[in-house]
């Protein structure tokens, strides 16, 4: 006789309810992930976001992927709590368009700081190529906080990229090759 004790989130524990919304979801994130791209590709292959691939970010990923992971993330959160996700994915796409190579920019610039100092570098190269709204601008400049600990995130959407950035980074420092 097999033992009925299930881990959290199995069949057993919500039935049949939990396998349809299973479903349903899993169906919903299929149509968002064709959407998605659609919302960024302007952007995704704008030259001056392509250099992005030029610059490694964190662990063997490049601040291209880096972006594009954050943005994806976002769009499916945005998407699922009905806010702007459009926004926040084409943000997500150029909260890192500091262009320049992060580990080595205090040994040519003196500028020890990068953490601090990287967002408004981002926001500069931003506007100067892409016409961005309020809730972009809140994600670009205050995307690093609590590290940019007066620079806090003032729409949900920037909350959102908050923690899909620091949770993307985490992910992408630990599969280090």
């Amino acid at each position: 006789m097999q033992a009925a004790i299930t881990f959290l989130g199995e069949n057993a524990m919500f039935g049949r309810v939990g396998e349809m919304a299973k479903r349903r979801l899993n169906r919903l994130r299929r149509n968002w992930k064709s959407e998605f791209y659609s919302e960024v590709k302007d952007i995704a292959e704008h030259p001056v976001v392509l250099r992005m691939k030029l610059y490694p970010h964190h662990g063997s990923t490049n601040c291209y992927q880096h972006c594009m992971n954050v943005a994806y993330y976002n769009y499916q959160w945005c998407r699922f709590l009905h806010l702007d996700a459009r926004s926040a994915a084409r943000a997500g796409m150029i909260h890192d368009l500091f262009l320049y190579d992060w580990h080595m920019h205090a040994k040519k610039t003196g500028d020890c700081f990068h953490g601090l100092t990287h967002p408004k570098k981002s926001y500069q190269n931003a506007r100067k190529f892409f016409d961005l709204n309020h809730i972009e601008k809140d994600i670009i400049l205050n995307h690093m906080w609590p590290v940019t600990f007066f620079k806090i995130p003032r729409t949900k959407e920037g909350w959102i990229t908050t923690l899909t950035d620091k949770y993307c980074g985490a992910c992408e420092t630990s599969r280090r090759k």
